[in-house]
Parts: C-alpha cells; sequence; structure tokens
C-alpha cells in the first residue's frame, strides 16, 4: 500500500458513551466498540459516560482529546428531544468527513431498511484528530465500528496528520 496514504500512526481511542438513563455496567455499545477496537490492537486510553447535554458532551470530547487522537461517541444522535450529540460535536468539527455519514447508513439501509433515516450519524476533525458520532444502538455500533471506522482510521490518521 503507497505509504503516502497510510502510515503506522499510533491509535490511541477514547470511546465516549452518550446517555443520560444507562450507566457504565448498562453499557453495551461501548463495551462492543471498545471490544471490537482491541481485537485490532488499537488502544482505547479514555471512556466515560456522558449525559445528553451539549456543554458535558463537548467537555467530554475535548478531556478526550488531551489523550486520544480517534474519539467514537455512541448515543445521541436520533431525533428524540434529549438526543444532542450531534449539535454538541459538529460546531466543533473542523473538516467534516461526510462520506461516513453517508457509508453508514447505506450499510444501516441493508439491515434495518427505511429506519436508517432515523441516523444523524456524522464524523470529522479536530486539528489532527479524528471525531465519530454514532448511534447508540449496540448493532450500530458494530456495524460503524467494523466496517467503516476500524478499516479507514489509519488512512485518516495519515491524510490529516499531513
Amino acid at each position: 500500500m503507497d505509504p503516502s496514504h497510510v502510515q503506522e500512526i499510533p491509535i490511541s481511542a477514547g470511546v465516549l458513551v452518550i446517555s443520560t438513563s444507562r450507566t457504565e455496567k448498562e453499557d453495551k455499545s461501548g463495551v462492543i466498540i471498545r471490544h471490537l477496537l482491541d481485537e485490532k490492537g488499537i488502544s482505547v486510553t479514555y471512556t466515560a459516560v456522558i449525559p445528553d447535554q451539549i456543554q458535558a458532551i463537548r467537555s467530554g470530547v475535548i478531556k478526550a482529546l488531551e489523550s486520544c487522537n480517534c474519539v467514537l461517541l455512541t448515543g445521541g444522535t436520533g431525533i428524540t428531544k434529549d438526543d444532542c450529540t450531534i449539535e454538541a460535536v459538529e460546531p466543533l468539527l473542523e473538516k467534516h468527513l461526510d462520506g461516513f455519514g453517508e457509508l453508514f447508513r447505506m450499510k444501516s439501509y441493508e439491515e434495518v431498511g427505511t429506519r436508517m433515516i432515523l441516523s444523524r450519524a456524522i464524523a470529522g476533525t479536530i486539528g489532527t484528530n479524528l471525531i465519530f458520532c454514532i448511534p447508540g444502538s449496540p448493532n450500530a455500533a458494530t456495524l460503524a465500528t467494523r466496517e467503516i471506522i476500524i478499516p479507514e482510521v489509519k488512512h485518516l490518521l495519515t491524510h490529516v496528520n499531513k
């Protein structure tokens, strides 16, 4: 593979579970994400369960970025009145990776049909770091992490660090 596209950049991941109702003991999606990353040798150095509150989410992302170059947020991406992950994170993004959300919804359609329109999954960059906002269901966390994020994370980090 062309080294100008994929370099061996150490990946330090953060996993933020966005939920007012779930505790760390009840969380399934964050556990799945951490397990999938660990299976591929990606170090998870920061984890937190954060309530569905814009300022709390922003603070969590900023805290995670102190030690991580790839942060995955799971939960709070839907359309209920409490869902505010997108509203919290989107203003922080310097560059948007629109293809992530598009591909996630395409792959979700194969699994759940037209219910995928509820997903507002996004990704982007903050400085030389990657941010992914994915739905909170275990199936969505598995799909996004295994099928999209893990295969592309080194490629993306190579480009954002040029």
